[in-house]
């Protein structure tokens, strides 16, 4: 249950910043607004980890320089979402947000790609996407 409440409070903010970095954009730029995102992010992170005092930073070492690199992809992000929301609106760009993220998750799943458990997808998964696919063509007409 945590699990699903951790989802669904990162879906929420996912879309409360692409807004919130929607209008910095048109105020500053869409740069500026992935710049002034990753800082407070930053600051955020390392605020929550001075409270928690968890200072196990021993193994990074043993994680794969590709694995550390995740963080830079945050400025991708959210400039494609500023642009996006821009460009075809907040609930268009989520849909084809979520639709992206599970279509690749599909195929990482499938393939064990990242080291990640195999896993099959069953049909009703596959339907599920479908229909979101579908969801978003008759939400774009």
């Amino acid at each position: 249950m945590k699990g699903i409440l951790y989802a669904a409070l990162g879906g929420a903010c996912i879309t409360l910043q692409g807004i919130a970095n929607a209008k910095i954009s048109a105020d500053l730029g869409t740069w500026q607004a992935a710049t002034i995102t990753q800082l407070t992010g930053f600051i955020l992170a390392l605020f929550i980890l001075m409270l928690v005092r968890d200072r196990s930073w021993k193994e990074l070492k043993n994680v794969k320089p590709l694995y550390i690199t995740g963080g830079a992809m945050g400025a991708i992000i959210i400039f494609s979402e500023v642009s996006a929301i821009q460009q075809v609106g907040v609930t268009l760009t989520i849909s084809a947000l979520l639709i992206a993220q599970l279509s690749l998750t599909y195929l990482i799943d499938t393939n064990g790609w990242f080291g990640v458990i195999k896993r099959k997808i069953t049909l009703p998964g596959l339907i599920g996407i479908a229909m979101m696919i579908s969801g978003v063509i008759i939400l774009k007409l």
